[in-house]
């Protein structure tokens, strides 16, 4: 069983370790075990008690109220709370636990029961792309193991590939033509494949390369699918902190309108111009295309 530090918990759960403490030392909530050598750690079973706890506190149940539940009652209340599918700070909780136990059923439940009530669009924007950056930064700092990532990535990746292929795409008077790829270094698909369901849903055309594209195949598949615009999702922290250089790159291999859209858009000063559109966050991916 996977033994975690009370900072991994921190990640995990989002409470901070100081108040951690103080619900062990106030009401018994969740003591720590102990090494041989009287180092403190938390097992699964404490990281599952613990993201219950924080479920219902953050669901308006005051923690000297839950000290007095037993395990049970904590369960079947976080049991009734994960069926309310637009309770996005629950899912997100729910989405990790899943994730942390490699439990493919539930997660796939979690973002069928999230798609079905709320559309893929808010599901992307309030528990998808919030889930993978937490997610991303507790792979960072050694919380999870690289597998957890992976594990929940390929679940988003199919359930994505399966909203696109539900979508039918309309028709509409002279659709732009779009070319989808990440460049080199760039790994985590699941916001190129959200433009591309977007994109689909507007009725534009599509060639869709995914990723690691080499940058000296990008010449040649622009000459010859002639599209209109270009668009690269950058994610990865592989890419280093001078994104621009990233992006001054890709716009030396093509010659049309490169829009970027991903995480580190948000994170960093990016040098616009008028070949180049960012775009921060899901609203903003939206507008755009409605603008086209």
């Amino acid at each position: 069983m996977k033994k975690f530090s009370i900072s991994d918990i921190e990640g995990l759960t989002g409470i901070k370790a100081h108040t951690i403490r103080a619900w062990e030392s106030r009401y018994n909530l969740v003591p720590p075990k102990r090494t041989s050598t009287n180092i403190r750690y938390y097992d699964e079973d404490d990281l599952k008690m613990l993201l219950n706890i924080v479920t219902l506190n953050e669901n308006g149940y005051k923690i000297s109220k839950i000290a007095e539940m037993g395990p049970k009652q904590i369960g079947d209340l976080v049991a009734q709370l994960k069926m309310n599918w637009n309770n996005d700070s629950v899912q997100l909780l729910n989405l990790s636990d899943a994730t942390v136990a490699y439990d493919e059923v539930t997660f796939s439940q979690v973002l069928a029961g999230c798609v079905a009530q709320m559309g893929l669009v808010n599901t992307m924007d309030t528990v998808l792309f919030p889930f993978m950056r937490k997610v991303g930064m507790l792979w960072q700092t050694g919380a999870i193991d690289p597998s957890h990532e992976h594990f929940a990535s390929s679940l988003i990746r199919d359930r994505l590939i399966v909203e696109i292929d539900r979508v039918e795409k309309p028709q509409i008077e002279a659709p732009k033509r779009f070319l989808l790829f990440l460049p080199e270094d760039e790994l985590r698909e699941t916001g190129l494949l959200f433009a591309r369901y977007l994109l689909k849903k507007c009725g534009h055309d599509i060639l869709y390369l995914g990723s690691e594209v080499p940058y000296t195949d990008l010449k040649k598949v622009t000459e010859s699918y002639h599209p209109d615009f270009a668009f690269i999702v950058l994610t990865s922290l592989n890419l280093g902190k001078n994104i621009n250089k990233v992006i001054g790159r890709v716009m030396d291999y093509i010659d049309v309108p490169l829009i970027v859209a991903g995480s580190l858009i948000a994170e960093f000063d990016i040098l616009v111009n008028d070949q180049l559109t960012p775009l921060k966050n899901v609203c903003d991916m939206v507008d755009f295309l409605e603008d086209l």
